[in-house]
């Protein structure tokens, strides 16, 4: 498998999934601005939605989408116990989390990463993130250490890689305690730490 990553971004959350699967892969990063590989290649040819993650399959198959890919990758390895089965309730409640930390907290930070985005509204995807993280200490508090209370799942990881730009987007977490909490435990987890030295971010 080859996964098609940008330093720090989003595809981080395949990447320690790879590491914590003991996954044999290869990674190639990508441009986002000049959208080339790092060997040269156009990634839009790759991937025409032309943004990462995006993973390669043995078969030449290209599975895109972060929550989709990692749902996929802990399925191939049930053992591993990163998703509940498929059909259960727990599932339900995983893919829940997965939504809400896509479609919600995921797109809060845009205009954080975008240049053009004005003070204005930078202060507002602030508020905007820190009201997700509202909820998110909600969730913890209730249930511990994880999202699915004392089950380690895909969606701390992905949890862990948008809480991880907190401190890149001036946006502090001293009111969120136990999300501080969680993501030192993600942190601390061999497999992000491997992640993190292979994209030069530690």
């Amino acid at each position: 498998m080859k996964l098609y990553y940008a330093t720090g971004a989003c595809s981080l959350s395949p990447h320690i999934v790879l590491n914590e699967l003991g996954s044999s892969f290869d990674l190639e990063k990508v441009d986002l601005a000049t959208k080339k590989t790092e060997h040269g290649e156009d990634f839009v040819a790759i991937n025409p939605k032309g943004y990462v993650p995006a993973l390669m399959l043995n078969d030449a198959t290209l599975l895109t989408e972060g929550v989709a890919i990692i749902q996929y990758l802990a399925d191939q390895a049930p053992d591993a116990a990163l998703v509940p089965k498929a059909g259960t309730v727990a599932r339900g409640i995983l893919q829940g989390h997965l939504n809400y930390l896509s479609a919600e907290l995921h797109k809060s930070f845009g205009p954080l990463f975008n240049p053009n985005s004005s003070d204005t509204e930078r202060a507002q995807a602030r508020k905007n993130v820190l009201a997700r993280y509202d909820y998110l200490e909600t969730v913890l508090t209730a249930n511990g250490d994880w999202l699915l209370k004392d089950r380690f799942t895909v969606a701390d990881i992905y949890m862990f890689v948008l809480v991880n730009w907190s401190a890149h987007c001036e946006i502090d977490l001293a009111g969120h305690p136990n999300i501080a909490k969680h993501r030192d435990r993600v942190l601390a987890r061999p497999a992000t730490q491997q992640a993190l030295k292979a994209e030069g971010l530690i």
